[in-house]
């Protein structure tokens, strides 16, 4: 997904509402002029958000500007300058601390997104996100990823059915149970199951779903069990990969790769705000 403002200006407001409550006190005494800051990479990595300085800052005056100086994407060094702002003073200091913590996680998601790409190498397996996300980031976190070279999975539980392991309990005959989700959901929305064992894999190749996720499998037996699944289904690995054990998936015939760290485990890339001097 990428992000626009007008998708974002609703989280953006209570972000600053959140941090401003009935304003601040530091700024009280600070003359009303514009000054110009730079926002300046303290360490080398994946810059993303750069759509965030503008929005933060247009909500609190409109007469502030952002540069923006790198593209998302871009690999940057430590000390590399990523954009610069020009807007009063107040303004500034009000929005600095929600436009660099946004900027700061999904750099290091893009970052982490980019990195688990280069591990694997291998271009004919995508990486995907997840639903671990923070309530409130998940449209900021899944950004990252594709701006890090990942692709999204599901958004929400309504964009695809996926039966996981506490549905299997409740299900007494898969097939049975497809074909009832099939005339439910329609034909736009596919079905992925989620499997354990040989006798799940083999239950959901007969249910003819679109997708199977093989779960919490050593790569050997991932190579095996993909030759048990048909060309026509899409096939996705999750579970327990590490960027430790990612490269050995590589070559393993799967469609996709599922990492839960990219997200639930962020380490924020770390950016600052440099004001020049009144």
């Amino acid at each position: 997904m990428k992000l626009t403002p007008r998708q974002i200006q609703p989280a953006i407001t209570s972000f600053l509402a959140e941090d401003l409550g009935r304003g601040d006190l530091s700024t009280l005494t600070l003359p009303h002029r514009q000054v110009t800051g730079e926002i300046v990479a303290r360490q080398a990595g994946v810059i993303a958000g750069q759509l965030i300085p503008s929005v933060v800052l247009q909500s609190l005056n409109r007469d502030s500007h952002y540069e923006q100086l790198v593209a998302d994407g871009a690999w940057v060094t430590a000390g590399t300058v990523t954009g610069r702002v020009t807007a009063p003073i107040v303004d500034l200091l009000a929005g600095e601390r929600v436009l660099l913590n946004l900027m700061q996680r999904m750099s290091g998601i893009a970052t982490a997104t980019h990195a688990a790409v280069e591990e694997l190498n291998d271009a004919s397996i995508a990486i995907l996100d997840t639903r671990k996300t923070l309530p409130g980031l998940r449209q900021f976190d899944k950004a990252a990823v594709v701006i890090g070279g990942g692709q999204n999975h599901r958004f929400g539980l309504d964009d695809a059915v996926m039966i996981k392991d506490n549905h299997w309990a409740l299900i007494e005959d898969l097939p049975t149970t497809v074909q009832q989700l099939r005339r439910q959901i329609g034909p736009t929305k596919i079905i992925e199951i989620e499997v354990e064992t040989e006798t799940q894999l083999r239950a959901a190749v007969a249910s003819q779903v679109e997708m199977i996720m093989i779960d919490n499998q050593t790569p050997a037996t991932v190579r095996a069990w993909r030759q048990l699944i048909p060309a026509t289904i899409m096939v996705e690995v999750s579970g327990g990969i590490t960027p430790a054990t990612l490269a050995q998936y590589a070559h393993t015939g799967v469609d996709y790769i599922s990492l839960g760290y990219l997200t639930h485990s962020v380490t924020a890339l770390d950016l600052a705000m440099e004001i020049e001097p009144v």
